[in-house]
């Protein structure tokens, strides 16, 4: 018997002897890997940090500057969607109302306005889902509007934020990012994703490049064009500036190559509870139910002092696709305003305004009572297009860690891209790259954070050299 116990121990001794062995030798090729990397000449003046846990476990495998605070870009939504997931749950689902005040007589007419209310949904009239596209949600409404038997509307259509009253755009946000497709506010009734095309007529290099119109219509625009036809290979470097202080003018800049096939610039729309709600008026005219009033939105009545009607009735909820279905396509697209709305909600289901604001509170103190220092996340919202958003490799990763645990981590997962045959979300804004996600190495998973901050040269070759160095996880 002792013989056998023996013979035991000193199995489970070279198991664990192999296993120490193992780390050892990946850690070393790590260090070569991280040191060939950050003495490469783009990472010269550059900030670098990586960390590396065991997911089962938590136990570091490698990490070098962990606790330096770097701008993440797009990798903070990792952190933005596991913190939604644990608040809000896999199965939360966002309410659009359509209610109605006044009455409706006996003849089919409305003696007040319909009102869409919005929940902060960010798909309502998205194209990612057969339920959520425009033609789909404007029936939805027209057949509530049917079966309740209206046939004129002696008022309008209004289009509420409801809760959603606060800050639009996340502080720290750049002039320069705020009229753009991915630069668009958040909102409580947002509508196609808050954004909308301008249709280009292009011409040879140098000349001003003329605006042809826009998809869908936006008569309620102007646009003054100050964009030029760059040279072939010069890329979309296009810009559109939305309107300040209430003006109707939106400008567009920049330079837009002439080899360019796409002929359009995606730009954000300034008042989307107002485009939702005049969608809705047009289309029941086409429809023959007239409509006395012209669309209005919230935004627009408190700029004269007024009110949406408190007291209304319901018509239909229009409800979004559940949260693990929005989170994949906001990994696997970037798509900050899904990151930002999901911010909004967090603040509300922990009390707050549906602010940004509130929302990276909320988010700081779910984190520090898991034992996360809030001080290593200095950040301005959840998307990571803020250029001022600081956070350590060492939280991102611990974050990733938690979710491993998680009845809905396969939900997160799947919604991480693959960069370099790798499970990983990326992350880039000016002279900034990084990476964040899994990776099995020897039956071992792993996640993993890297940030590099004020590299120099293209993108394109820092980002092969951090694969090379994210190889020796494979």
């Amino acid at each position: 018997m002792k013989i056998k116990q023996t013979w035991l121990i000193s199995l489970i001794f070279v198991f664990i002897a192999d296993a120490v062995c193992a780390q050892s030798d990946l850690q070393k090729k790590l260090q070569s890997a991280f040191n060939r990397f950050q003495s490469d000449e783009q990472c010269k003046y550059a900030s670098v940090s990586l960390t590396v846990l065991d997911t089962k476990t938590g136990e570091t495998v490698f990490t070098a500057n962990p606790d330096m605070g770097l701008a993440p870009g797009s990798t903070l939504k990792t952190v933005t969607s596991i913190t939604a997931f644990n608040l809000l749950g896999k199965d939360f689902r966002y309410e659009t109302q359509l209610n109605y005040s006044g009455y409706i007589d006996a003849s089919g007419t409305l003696n007040g306005d319909v009102i869409i209310k919005g929940g902060g949904d960010p798909t309502l009239g998205s194209w990612r889902w057969s339920a959520t596209k425009e033609n789909a949600v404007l029936k939805a409404m027209v057949a509530a509007l049917q079966k309740a038997g209206v046939k004129r509307i002696n008022g309008g259509i209004i289009g509420d934020n409801g809760v959603f009253n606060q800050q639009s755009i996340p502080d720290g946000w750049i002039w320069q990012d705020l009229g753009t497709y991915y630069g668009a506010g958040i909102a409580g009734l947002c509508w196609r994703e808050n954004q909308f095309d301008i249709l280009l007529k292009t011409g040879s290099v140098g000349n001003t490049i003329t605006v042809e119109g826009t998809s869908p219509e936006t008569s309620y625009l102007q646009y003054k064009s100050e964009l030029t036809n760059g040279a072939a290979k010069t890329g979309d470097q296009a810009y559109p500036y939305l309107p300040a202080f209430n003006s109707k003018i939106m400008y567009l800049r920049g330079t837009y190559a002439v080899d360019q096939t796409k002929k359009r610039v995606s730009a954000a729309i300034p008042d989307p509870a107002f485009d939702a709600a005049l969608r809705l008026s047009d289309t029941l005219k086409r429809l023959g139910i007239p409509v006395n009033n012209s669309p209005q939105s919230s935004l627009m009545l408190a700029e004269k002092d007024m009110q949406v009607p408190a007291n209304t009735k319901s018509l239909t909820v229009i409800n979004s696709p559940v949260l693990s279905q929005i989170v994949y396509w906001l990994n696997r697209k970037s798509i900050n305003l899904y990151a930002e709305q999901l911010l909004a909600s967090i603040a509300l289901k922990a009390g707050k305004q549906a602010s940004t604001a509130d929302g990276v509170d909320a988010l700081k103190a779910f984190w520090e009572m898991k034992g996360i220092d809030k001080r290593s996340m200095n950040i301005f919202d959840g998307s990571g297009l803020s250029p001022e958003d600081r956070i350590t490799t060492s939280t991102v990763a611990r974050i990733l860690q938690s979710a491993k645990k998680e009845s809905w981590f396969d939900d997160f997962y799947d919604s991480l891209p693959i960069y370099n045959d790798m499970k990983m979300k990326s992350g880039s804004i000016n002279s900034v790259q990084a990476y964040a996600g899994f990776q099995v190495h020897d039956g071992r998973q792993l996640c993993f954070s890297i940030m590099v901050n004020n590299y120099n040269g293209p993108g394109s070759g820092i980002r092969e050299k951090m694969f090379r160095l994210l190889d020796v996880l494979k």
